[in-house]
This record gives structure tokens, sequence and C-alpha cells, in this order.
């Protein structure tokens, strides 16, 4: 990451150049993401490949302004960490759902150190509707959000549960990873008739007082609790809330691929989760 891209990546956040690569700062820049980069599987509904190197997350995130999922988001958000001075690991964490954790790699998250830190942190724009803030990866005890109270837990095999609000919503591996080791689960998500991105259309960001999620036709603000759930009537209507809401400029609308009209019976005939 040169001084241009980063500047470029800034920009796109709304967020100036911090002068430390302290807590604070990391603080800062994952609201700033949250708030402007939205969490959106829409590539896979248009057909557009997803490779997973540094210059590919920034161009989706930076050059055309567009979200992504947790490959995505937190792939593109570690380039930027790291130029502003960050140490940045990649983790793998499992999705815990239906009972149990997900498949390996099924989520990127990253953990953060360097020199302007005293303290490790787990930091991550890519899982939707999740905690704000960063969060102490080396604490045990309670950590307060605004989304709620998040805990790490140590597992009988080594791994960190993440917890909110009592509830298990990760499990992390604390081995060191890198982007390309993503690459497998990635491909499932976008392909596989199993994968919750192939049945679904979702593009979602936090706002300053609440959230902001377009799923299809149907868009949901979300306003110091209040909830308005508008059906959107055409096209034109769709792509005009995509570039309000979302900053996103799209030829056509998305539709669900496929793939989806096999998902229905592909979960019916999904085994039991070990």
């Amino acid at each position: 990451m040169n001084d241009g891209r980063i500047a470029a990546y800034l920009r796109r956040i709304g967020a100036g150049r911090p002068a430390v690569a302290d807590a604070e700062a990391l603080r800062q820049l994952q609201v700033r993401h949250l708030h402007t980069v939205p969490f959106e599987n829409l590539s896979i509904h248009l057909g557009e490949e997803m490779p997973l190197t540094d210059a590919a997350v920034h161009e989706q995130v930076v050059d055309r302004r567009r979200g992504g999922i947790c490959y995505q988001l937190n792939g593109a958000f570690a380039t930027l960490l790291r130029g502003l001075g960050f140490d940045v690991t990649p983790l793998s964490g499992r999705v815990v759902a239906d009972g149990g954790p997900g498949l390996p790699y099924d989520h990127l998250v990253l953990l953060v150190t360097g020199a302007g830190l005293t303290e490790p942190w787990l930091a991550d724009v890519g899982f939707g509707d999740h905690a704000h803030h960063p969060l102490r990866y080396d604490s045990r005890d309670e950590q307060a959000d605004p989304a709620g109270t998040f805990r790490l837990a140590e597992t009988a095999d080594g791994d960190l549960e993440l917890l909110r609000d009592g509830k298990p919503q990760l499990v992390v591996e604390q081995r060191p990873r890198v982007l390309a080791d993503f690459e497998a689960t990635c491909w499932y998500h976008r392909t596989s008739p199993l994968s919750h991105f192939t049945r679904s259309l979702v593009c979602s960001r936090f706002t300053e007082q609440g959230r902001v999620t377009l799923s299809g036709r149907t868009l949901k603000m979300t306003t110091a609790g209040r909830r308005e759930v508008t059906e959107l009537p055409d096209e034109a209507a769709v792509l005009d809330a995509y570039r309000t809401h979302f900053g996103i400029e799209l030829d056509a609308e998305p539709r669900l691929s496929a793939l989806s009209a096999l998902s229905a019976g592909a979960a019916a005939i999904r085994p039991p989760h070990p």
C-alpha cells in the first residue's frame, strides 16, 4: 500500500490519517468502515469473480466503491491497517448457527497488534450485525459495546468462542492464516446451493442512527430502535436505493442466481449438524 492507495482508502471511509497507530485510531477506523462500506453479496448474483488477493479486495472496496463479504471486507481492511503501521494477522473463524459452528474458514477476522498498541485487538468489519468496536483479544472479561456485551472464552480445543450477550456467535482459531487460505470456502459460499449466500440477496451497513438493509426489493431502515420496512415497486426503485443508501452504481438489478432454485431442495436434504 503506497501513500496514494492509503489516501484513497481513507477517503472511501471518510477518515483522516491517524497520527499514531494506536487503539483509538483502530476503533475510529473500524467504526468509519462499518458506516460507509456495506456488507453485501451482490457479486455472487451478478456473476462476478471474487479473487482473494490484496490488489483485488482493495479494488473491490476502494476503486469500485463496493462492499463484499467477510473475505473481501476484512481482507481489504487488513491492507489499510498494515499501510498505517499496524501488524495484522488473519484468523479463521466458524460462524455458530443451527446448533454448532460452521465450516473451517467460514469467516475471516483480524488480529491486530503493533508498536502503537499496548494490547492485541480483534477487529472485524465483515460480520454484518456485530460489534461496532474492536474487542480485546487477550481479555476473557465481558466487553461492553454499542451492539451488546461481548466475551471471548477459551475452548477445550484451544480456540476462542466469541459470545454476544451470552450467546455463541463465532469460534475463532488462534493459528495465523493468510488471505489465500480462505479461497476454497469463499468458492463454496459463492457456488454451493447449501450456502446461505446463494439463497439470499443482502446489502447492509450501519448508520449513525441504526442500520439500513436492502434484501432483494425489501428495504429496511432501523432508526433509534424503530424499524420501517418498504417494498420497492420496480427495478428503477431498487437501483436508486443501492445508489442512495450504499453509494453503489449498478446497471441492472441483482437477482437471485440460478443456484437459488436448487437451494430449497438442497437445504431440505442437508444432514443435521454434527
